[in-house]
């Protein structure tokens, strides 16, 4: 998904239905990544959008010796001028009061 059609999706929810929240926010341990949530109600019940940017992954590097006892170190390498986004879309379930993400084919019918 671009960020033009967030934008486009976020307007017409922001007409549609009422918004609870709304956040921008800095992803952790992700250099330069952000993410933006909306939380709204809609006649599926609760509904939480998100749309990550974080930079795109190039390699990743285990480094780790044979020693027992060790450590393992993961070094992730990401790219400095492409960008990925990433789309998500939760429904709150009451019973185990939590969220729950929706797969991608019920994305499509909502």
């Amino acid at each position: 998904m671009t960020k033009d059609k967030w934008e486009d999706i976020k307007e017409m929810i922001k007409n549609k239905f009422t918004i609870e929240s709304e956040k921008k926010y800095p992803l952790e341990n992700v250099y330069d990544g952000e993410a933006e949530e909306l939380i709204f109600r809609s006649s599926l019940g609760r509904i939480k959008l998100e749309f990550i940017t974080k930079p795109k992954l190039l390699d990743k590097k285990t480094n780790y010796s044979r020693r027992i006892g060790s450590d393992v170190k993961v070094e992730y390498i990401y790219s400095k001028e492409e960008k990925v986004n990433i789309f998500k879309a939760y429904k709150w379930d009451t019973e185990t009061d939590d969220w729950v993400e929706i797969n991608s084919q019920a994305i499509d019918n909502f």
